[in-house]
């Protein structure tokens, strides 16, 4: 109520001095004084009153219209001469000066005009009310005019600071504000720009059974509500500029997603109104200056459509970034963030840590421009289409949702001129409420640095579905600053109530929360995205639980429930810690084959290669080998289970399992045995060589020595080591189809080949991460080295021995 109070003490003001002031001044017209509720009239007296209230009302218009005529009257000139070769002021600047004051002063002549033959052929019968209703519902364009305003003094101040034919100008035009304004301007002033309606004057002697009362009612009621949203305290996040109709424009959803534009991948800040999409980007400034957004594009939501799959273009050949280059980002940025903290443990000069810094935002910087590759297109029913490459289903989801909710209102489609495109870019700055770059080199040292380790989740069931469908979930988790997706149930088919009663291992890399996704399987192939030529499944749901680093359950399960959109997903989790994962643990039983040296195993079987290996690698060639992610993608955990116990027991069922068995399980299980060997495949003993062996930068002295570190393994360790590689090759073949490169090969088993069973704890190293990543680049480099190799035969290695030594 203060604010309003305020308000209408300042336009009282501005009446007072609306006899001091020069031509020029676009203040509103003489409407009148303060607010007032009708009273009981007199008939006769009240129409004399209107009457003359009216004529005061058209006498205060003429003056406002010969104001702004005055004002304008420099803006012709000036125009003329922004095209000659000595230009006064450019387009640009007289857009933002001027703006809105030719739009202001057509609204008031056609009122003017309208309302003048009225009051001079006056009788009791005439009816105006129309007229005021019509002013009243145009007040949207003072609002966006004082949206401008600051940036329009600044202009008209530096233009008068540059130019003297300007400065002669804004002299002639220099205005008085409001009498206690502190502030002597010297330019183009725009203060008296504030409506001052006097509807409340005019209803106050209109009976109430006349035409023109509800009409009068409802354009005061429009008044008072402008300048109550012109007078409050709005959160200045929200509040953004005016709509074409007069509406306020509200920050809806801003966010940084990575644009395919004329082939290449351009990182944009994408602000959601009320109305309109735009598309930014931050321009760059000079140290100490004030950041701007620059527009690449904008869609009315009016005119903004989804096509349909089927209906899409088949988009530009994205350019996919292989697996085993993003991997070894990965790898540098764990690297650097470990030489970070020992330089903070060490403390470390401030400069060396500036440095290592950067060089991590421009490599995180570059994995979140180049990993995202779900599509997300948007198109103008007028025009173009503008293609999105998001990590996340989730996050896609979200926008289109954002978008489809804002379009359930009556919206209507527009076009912005160049300096209400100005306006609104320029208001992005001071609204986003996303602010820096999803990198995790932007967070400050005090956050939570996430979840290093395993997260084991079971996805029990679903209810809540209306009708019978195809489901199935999937897991998403942030990594480097982004989410991307990590596992998926199978397809439980036509039921309401799915029971999956999957478990899953999660990598986590500094995850700070867990997503899921319930879809209906699509397997109508006319729905085809010509984006990336895969079948749209429907989104039933979504849900996200935060990953709490105090709360995590690392021995027992905890079971929760997430409703998403009326449906609730049962699920269990808990974590293991990167430093447990690292550890090997012998088997208590030496009859099985899981965490018995492979030397008990093969002389116990009398076989060189352990059966476990041949069949799971027979399986996976016999009907895995063209798998999409096979070795990459989680088997379910459960299975992987069930198949470890059969292996352990000697079961004589083991093939008929293997054969009914997921193959992404059986891919899993070999991973499994290879982990769980008491010591890595190549040995704790060579350990240290083989790291100080990949290091060697002469190839020559590099061969000799890797060819040496193999003679030097046990017999059984090289037989099965040479079996693998020589499977892993053949797997490589086929990436064109399964998408398994020897790189991406050499990320998954690399670890689990060569990690020592013992790790050293290194006190100067504080994170889990930090012990990680130290050795893994290395240690993936080792096994590929050996799977770009040519053919490595075990005799030829044996025959060689006679000319090293077998000492390392």
């Amino acid at each position: 109520m203060e604010e309003e109070e305020e308000a209408i003490g300042y336009l009282d003001k501005i009446l007072e001095d609306e006899e001091d002031l020069e031509p020029g001044t676009p203040t509103s017209p003489g409407l009148g004084s303060p607010f007032l509720a009708s009273e009981k009239r007199d008939a006769g007296k009240g129409l004399e009153m209107r009457k003359l209230v009216l004529s005061g009302f058209l006498a205060s218009e003429e003056i406002y219209i010969n104001q702004l005529e005055a004002l304008l009257l420099p803006m012709k000139p000036l125009k003329a001469t922004a095209t000659t070769s000595q230009p006064v002021l450019t387009i640009q600047q007289i857009e933002t000066i001027f703006y809105k004051i030719q739009d202001i002063y057509e609204i008031h002549k056609e009122f003017y005009d309208s309302l003048c033959p009225k009051v001079q052929q006056w009788d009791s019968k005439v009816t105006l009310g129309h007229l005021f209703q019509k002013l009243a519902s145009q007040l949207g364009v003072y609002k966006a005019f004082l949206d401008n305003y600051k940036v329009a003094r600044e202009t008209a101040e530096k233009c008068s600071q540059s130019n003297n034919q300007f400065q002669k100008i804004s002299e002639e035009l220099k205005v008085k504000g409001p009498k206690d304004s502190k502030e002597n301007h010297t330019s183009v002033t725009m203060e008296g720009t504030c409506m001052r309606c006097g509807e409340g004057d005019l209803l106050k002697h209109t009976p109430a059974d006349h035409p023109d009362y509800p009409l009068l009612q409802d354009a005061l009621r429009i008044s008072q509500n402008f300048l109550s949203s012109i007078n409050e305290d709005i959160d200045p996040r929200r509040t953004a500029v005016t709509t074409p109709k007069g509406e306020t424009r509200q920050l809806v959803k801003d966010g940084f997603l990575v644009e395919l534009s004329e082939g290449s991948r351009k990182l944009r800040h994408v602000f959601l109104f009320t109305d309109v999409v735009l598309c930014a980007k931050l321009k760059k400034t000079a140290v100490g200056k004030h950041q701007q957004y620059d527009c690449k594009w904008y869609v009315p939501l009016a005119d903004l459509v989804f096509p349909a799959p089927e209906e899409s273009e088949p988009c530009p050949q994205v350019h996919t970034i292989p697996d085993h280059e993003l991997e070894d980002m990965k790898m540098k940025i764990s690297t650097i963030k470990s030489e970070v903290q020992k330089e903070k443990a060490g403390k470390g000069q401030s400069r060396a840590i500036e440095r290592l810094k950067k060089k991590m935002f421009e490599n995180e910087f570059w994995l979140l421009l180049n990993s995202p590759t779900i599509p997300f297109r948007i198109h103008n029913r007028n025009g173009k289409s503008y293609l999105f490459l998001l990590s996340s289903d989730y996050e896609r989801s979200e926008w289109r949702e954002a978008i489809q909710k804002l379009q359930k209102k009556d919206l209507q489609a527009f076009v912005l001129s160049s300096v209400e495109l100005q306006v609104l870019t320029g208001s992005c700055f001071k609204l986003r409420t996303v602010h820096n770059i999803p990198v995790t080199s932007n967070k400050d040292d005090d956050e939570s640095p996430g979840l290093y380790g395993f997260l084991h989740v079971i996805v029990h069931s679903a209810k809540g579905f209306k009708q019978s469908a195809n489901l199935y979930c999937t897991l998403e988790v942030d990594s480097f600053g982004y989410f991307v997706s990590k596992a998926k149930t199978r397809v439980f088919r036509d039921t309401t109530e799915p029971q999956w009663n999957e478990e899953f291992e999660i990598e986590l890399e500094g995850s700070q929360s867990l997503r899921i996704l319930c879809y209906e399987k699509c397997y109508d192939k006319t729905k085809l995205n010509k984006d990336n030529n895969e079948i749209v499944d429907k989104i039933m749901g979504k849900g996200q639980v935060q990953l709490d680093p105090q709360a995590m359950p690392t021995k027992n399960w905890h079971m929760d429930v997430i409703e998403m959109n009326g449906i609730k997903v049962e699920f269990s989790m808990k974590f293991t810690s990167r430093d447990m994962s690292l550890k090997r643990t012998p088997s208590k039983k030496q009859t099985g084959v899981f965490g018995v040296k492979i030397s008990v195993v093969t002389k116990r079987e009398r076989s060189k290669v352990p059966y476990i290996v041949r069949q799971c690698i027979e399986e996976v060639e016999k009907r895995g080998i063209e798998e999409v992610g096979i070795y990459r993608i989680s088997g379910v955990a459960t299975d992987i289970q069930a198949l470890k116990a059969a292996f352990d027991a000697n079961n004589k069922d083991i093939l008929v399992m293997l054969s009914d068995m997921d193959i992404n399980a059986i891919a899993g299980t070999l991973k499994l045995y290879f982990r769980e060997l008491p010591e890595p495949l190549l040995t704790d003993r060579l350990y240290p060589a083989f790291m100080e062996g990949i290091a060697l930068s002469d190839p020559a002295a590099k061969e000799n020595c890797m060819m040496h570190l193999l003679r030097s393994l046990p017999d059984p360790n090289l037989i099965t080591f040479l079996f693998l590689l020589e499977h892993l090759k053949r797997v490589a073949e086929k990436e064109p189809i399964n998408k398994m490169s020897l790189h991406n090969l050499a990320t998954v088993f690399g670890p689990t080949l060569l990690r020592p069973s013992e790790v050293e704890s290194k006190g100067h190293l504080t994170l889990a991460s930090d012990i990680w990543s130290h050795d893994v680049m290395a240690q993936v480099q080792v096994l590929l080295y050996y799977l770009q190799h040519p053919p490595i035969s075990f005799a030829e290695l044996k025959r060689n021995t006679l000319y090293f030594s077998t000492d390392v």
